[in-house]
């Protein structure tokens, strides 16, 4: 079980916990939580509400991390050859002839992602079977040359544990690693059409749960002094087997790949999601940085949390205890008490809010088939867009400077199982926020937090009758219809 100690206690200065802590804030970006721990003992567990530590959080590629564990069990007990061909073991997914270089692809290619790099999108076509997609796809190179992120060669890998243990990759994973740790009581794990678990991206655990496993890998198989797992595969998987870069720049992760684990500097290793769900782990300094996020669309945001934990933990960090700081540490406490979620921000008001209350706007013809749109405003705090699409009013609350927490209003998206759309009238959980950027321009920024995370920046901008849209969706497989841009002209509603 993890512990809990102060910053100096683990020799960390709480000033210095601070400074990350507080820049993440300053540069805004977009964090759901933070765990900073040395050893087993935990010396910041924070979170931006409202999320909590009991909150669990879909921690998307981070599965992968995962999935190579679980091939490792799998290969211990028997049941896979590294080095055979992926095809071997999935004879009744392919149909004949299959692709010639991709009939040589192992099971180590497929780890270290040197693969044929099939083309193809599953979420634009949809199919059943993940891996008789997979297979049915040809390739652009041969396999064990060019290192190029393989999303879907990772669920192939996921099915393959499935069909060599005869069990779900959760269930064989809590009997051989979970039960034993004290976590994951509450984990669970989307699906894909044909029943298969989502080994590529849809992990849903807590932070803790995340910085638990995370503790047993850097301890190559232990844990509490048990050995739960061959110690050569994890300290292969968590190595550079393999180059990563695609060019001639740099970054925290292009230090090399392992088997479905990313290579940090330093000689560390991370489990890396998209939006930024991560675990990065460095042995040397034996600490461990875990944080969810939603930084979809903001690229630079994992560059700069990897780079603040590294220059302003890791590499400050003592090899003894330090003094206690009791001044500091209440201010590190006082900071990490008072985040909330991020929330668009600007003038608290404006003299257009007053010309558009009650005005509706006429839509020309546009990508999103918005019809019309009209705003309302309850005081200069809140508001709600009202708008007509394809499918019907959609009905969008939002507060000013601050998050209004509900439900989008669009219904159908995926649930339980992965670019299926329900028919239940489902809804995703949001928050969304209003900012006066200039005195004629509104913005409304639309967060969705729940089995799928994703945001869409709504930019409105008024000139005498006329209004332009300008809509940015960031998501995996949601939110289709709202990007793009348009024109409306302004009509008093009679």
């Amino acid at each position: 079980m993890l512990k809990t100690a102060l910053p100096e206690e683990v020799g960390i200065r709480s000033s210095d916990v601070y400074e990350m802590l507080s820049s993440l804030v300053k540069r805004d970006i977009h964090m759901h939580s933070l765990l900073l721990m040395r050893g087993d003992q935990v010396f910041l567990d924070c979170y931006w509400a409202p999320f909590h530590k009991d909150r669990t959080h879909r921690m998307y590629s981070a599965t992968k991390s995962y999935v190579s564990v679980a091939i490792g069990l799998a290969e211990e007990d028997g049941l896979i050859d590294l080095d055979a061909p992926i095809a071997s073991y999935f004879p009744e997914k392919i149909q004949e002839p299959l692709y010639p270089w991709l009939k040589d692809q192992t099971v180590r290619e497929m780890l270290t992602m040197t693969t044929v790099r099939g083309k193809g999108n599953w979420f634009l076509e949809k199919p059943f079977d993940r891996t008789q997609f997979y297979f049915a796809r040809g390739g652009t190179r041969p396999a064990g040359t060019l290192w190029e992120y393989d999303s879907d060669g990772s669920q192939v890998l996921c099915a393959l544990v499935e069909k060599v243990t005869g069990k779900k990759l959760l269930e064989y994973l809590n009997e051989r690693i979970f039960c034993h740790l004290g976590a994951f009581q509450n984990a669970r794990i989307l699906s894909t059409a044909n029943g298969d678990s989502w080994g590529d991206s849809a992990l849903i655990c807590t932070p803790r749960d995340m910085a638990t496993f995370a503790r047993f890998v850097m301890n190559y198989g232990t844990w509490e002094g048990k050995r739960l797992m061959n110690e050569a595969y994890l300290r292969k998987a968590t190595s550079r087997v393999v180059d990563n870069r695609l060019d001639g720049h740099g970054g925290t992760l292009r230090h090399g790949y392992g088997y479905q684990f990313w290579r940090t500097e330093d000689d560390g290793f991370a489990f890396v999601g998209m939006g930024d769900q991560m675990a990065i782990c460095m042995p040397k300094q034996d600490l461990i940085m875990v944080c969810t996020a939603d930084n979809q669309g903001y690229p630079s945001a994992r560059d700069y949390i990897c780079s603040l934990f590294l220059d302003q933990i890791a590499y400050k960090a003592s090899d003894k205890p330090l003094p206690e700081n009791k001044k500091e540490e209440a201010r590190l406490r006082s900071l990490a008490d008072s985040l909330t979620l991020h929330a668009a921000k600007g003038a608290p008001d404006s003299p257009w809010r007053e010309k558009l209350h009650g005005v509706r706007y006429v839509c020309g013809e546009n990508p999103m088939t918005w019809k019309e749109f009209s705003f309302t405003f309850e005081g200069a705090a809140s508001g709600t867009l009202r708008f007509v699409n394809a499918r019907g009013e959609m009905i969008l609350p939002f507060d000013i400077n601050a998050n209004r927490f509900g439900k989008f209003p669009e219904e159908g998206y995926s649930r339980e199982v992965g670019a299926v759309r329900t028919t239940d009238g489902h809804r995703y959980d949001d928050a969304v926020s209003g900012a006066w950027l200039q005195d004629n321009k509104l913005m409304l920024f639309v967060q969705i937090l729940d089995d799928y995370y994703g945001n869409l920046s709504l930019l409105f901008a008024f000139k005498d009758d006329m209004a332009a849209l300008r809509a940015v969706r960031t998501a995996e497989d949601f939110l289709w219809d709202y990007e793009g841009s348009l024109v409306a002209e302004r009509v008093l509603l009679s």
